[in-house]
């Protein structure tokens, strides 16, 4: 039977497999630790209370980058090549999601406009990530080799979210809510497609990697072309509605904590 659960445990259990699974991972997190980095340095004065905050979400991004490095140290692996295809960073920013790299690269300061761009853009997106991690976390979060790794990555992620709740709501009622329903269905439609598109990437690398038959591949294929249909008659809901969450001031705290068998 082809769950989530027995997926997952495959890749755990074959070198390649985890070696890929943990590089995409881990780029994707450095990409996203780079990006907070370069957002907070940049915010408009009138928005400089948010900078700590980012600054913070990129932090957590950057462990989250290291954990995955250190989760192939420790089988002795090296991180592997990330195929284009499996971007899904990159992806994004080339259906003009998020702020483009060359404005982050530049040195001038961003518009409130852009800043909402950027907490539509990790609305969406940490939906996504909080979303799997929940799911990977529930069936592996007790797995003596990637259980922590899991329930740490789990807690933060729920964290984000709850970050861009709050302050994306904040900048709703200071007037900016037709923007901000505007860039929040623009993200949630093009993160649907990029979603589809990775996954189906990943899923045809892990075959091969796996030797998976040909009509494993296909069930799985047609599985995720079933939930990207599901997502874009309704179920992307989830990725654009908004709510004050139950963490408030979920990156108002002190410094990321250092885990050293992670570091």
């Amino acid at each position: 039977m082809l769950t989530a659960r027995s997926l997952f445990q495959e890749i755990l259990g074959d070198d390649e497999a985890f070696r890929l699974f943990c590089s995409i991972a881990a780029s994707g997190e450095a990409q996203g630790g780079w990006e907070n980095g370069r957002i907070s340095a940049l915010v408009p004065e009138s928005l400089r209370a948010l900078a700590p905050k980012i600054a913070r979400h990129g932090a957590d991004e950057d462990k989250h980058g290291r954990i995955f490095l250190a989760l192939l140290r420790r089988r002795g692996l090296e991180p592997a090549e990330v195929p284009p295809e499996t971007d899904y960073t990159m992806l994004l920013e080339r259906r003009g999601i998020g702020l483009p790299h060359a404005r982050l690269r530049a040195d001038e300061p961003l518009t409130v406009r852009d800043v909402i761009a950027y907490l539509a853009h990790s609305r969406v997106t940490e939906q996504r990530a909080a979303d799997q991690m929940r799911m990977l976390t529930h069936h592996f979060g007790d797995h003596p080799e990637v259980g922590r790794a899991l329930r740490m990555i789990c807690h933060d992620e729920a964290n984000h979210l709850a970050y861009c709740h709050e302050e994306l709501l904040r900048l709703a009622a200071a007037g900016h809510g037709r923007t901000i329903h505007t860039l929040l269905r623009e993200c949630a439609l093009a993160e649907t497609g990029v979603h589809r598109d990775v996954a189906l990437a990943v899923m045809g690398r892990m075959g091969r990697l796996l030797h998976w038959p040909r009509a494993k591949s296909a069930a799985l294929a047609a599985g995720i072309h079933a939930l990207y249909a599901a997502e874009r008659l309704g179920g992307r809901r989830r990725m654009v509605s908004l709510r004050m969450p139950e963490r408030r001031d979920a990156l108002g705290g002190g410094a990321v904590a250092v885990v050293p068998e992670f570091a």
